[in-house]
């Protein structure tokens, strides 16, 4: 299989962008996905710790300095050679969120990758953020994510330099629709 047949999307984007919709839109198209914090989920699970989202960012941190700004990404990216290596030829990546995450996607998929920035604005984010039915964040607890993801997270330059940006400050069919354009702009589905 030759590297131009292979397609792979990483979305990135703030906490209520709308990134796990832009997701689930692409799983239901029957997409694969690999969640980054999968990784996190299971050093947690595996630490004999509650998932919460204070262990989530401190693991994510912690796990960085322990390991190396490239732990999450290695791993996503053997999950990713695993799946063409079976043949897979579109895949979603779930999560991007560091610049040396980006990096590193970028030399191991230098043709097959395309970032999409799903953004919104910050008031918007903070109101979705609060009614979501799984974990709820306040406002204050989305700017210290936010400050978070890009203070010691490096996220700002995966969204800064993505192929695609994806306004969600619309409706679920409005984030849909968009995302199709660009799917069928990179020819994801041909």
């Amino acid at each position: 299989m030759e590297a131009k047949d292979i397609k792979i999307i990483a979305v990135v984007g703030m906490c209520g962008s709308g990134k796990s919709t832009a997701i689930e839109h692409l799983s239901a198209k029957g997409v694969p996905k690999i969640y980054f914090g999968g990784v996190i989920l299971k050093a947690i699970a595996d630490a004999g710790l509650e998932d919460t989202p204070e262990t989530e960012q401190r693991f994510r941190t912690e796990l960085r300095e322990k390991e190396g700004k490239d732990f999450v990404v290695r791993r996503v990216v053997a999950d990713a050679k695993n799946l063409i290596a079976a043949g897979q030829k579109r895949i979603v990546l779930d999560g991007l969120y560091s610049w040396t995450e980006y990096k590193i996607l970028r030399a191991e998929f230098p043709t097959e990758l395309t970032v999409v920035a799903v953004v919104a604005p910050k008031a918007l984010r903070r109101k979705r953020v609060a009614k979501r039915p799984e974990r709820p964040l306040t406002a204050q607890e989305v700017a210290e994510r936010d400050k978070n993801e890009i203070e010691q997270l490096e996220k700002g330059g995966p969204i800064a330099i993505a192929d695609y940006y994806l306004d969600n400050s619309g409706t679920i069919e409005q984030l849909h629709a968009g995302l199709d354009a660009i799917l069928q702009e990179i020819g994801f589905f041909a």
